[in-house]
């Protein structure tokens, strides 16, 4: 475990988020980045047991336009747990940015979909139902995967180990998480 004096930044978050990721965390993480330092590095922790991935994500690009448009760096604390959306926050981070508590716990998995197909009507109309439930699936997917390969890039963790061990709920460590590259350190 690192020496909590290598970083004194973490020890006060500009932003600390803990709950379920949704549109109010989202309102709070607006706030602040208002109010965080104009120059310098940002913090932000988080502990959640996961909620909205589109909620993740528009998290994570307010993220990465923070480093593209701004040159600021973004550092983030994964407090406790930082399960499924909260991972998929993490994921915009760059790997050296990004560190957890002792004994916090990453949550990987799939997407989750719960829906019903009712089909009563001409068979075209059904077939249309098909589809556009297929392309949410197909498409939902295709992000799924984009949030993996940011999560897993310069790390030791393979792409397709991810994919194959996501669909069991994969929980990570801290301590393993920073020997496989996930995080840069645990403080």
């Amino acid at each position: 475990m690192a020496d909590p004096n290598r970083y004194p930044l973490l020890a006060a978050p500009h932003i600390r988020l803990m709950g379920d990721v949704d549109y109010e965390m989202y309102r709070q993480f607006q706030e602040g980045l208002a109010q965080a330092p104009a120059e310098g590095p940002i913090v932000v922790s988080i502990t959640t047991l996961g909620g909205n991935p589109e909620v993740a994500r528009a998290m994570g690009e307010d993220i990465r336009l923070l480093g593209a448009f701004q040159d600021r760096n973004a550092i983030f604390l994964g407090k406790v747990a930082v399960y499924s959306a909260g991972a998929t926050f993490m994921s915009y981070f760059r790997r050296e940015n990004r560190f957890l508590t002792r004994g916090t716990r990453i949550m990987i998995h799939e997407r989750l979909l719960i829906k019903t197909i009712n089909l009563d009507g001409p068979l075209r109309s059904c077939a249309v139902k098909l589809k556009a439930a297929l392309n949410e699936v197909e498409h939902s997917i295709a992000i799924e995967e984009e949030g993996f390969r940011l999560l897993v890039d310069q790390s030791e963790i393979d792409f397709e180990e991810l994919r194959r061990r996501a669909p069991q709920n994969w929980y990570i460590e801290a301590e393993e998480a920073r020997a496989q590259g996930l995080v840069l350190d645990v403080i």
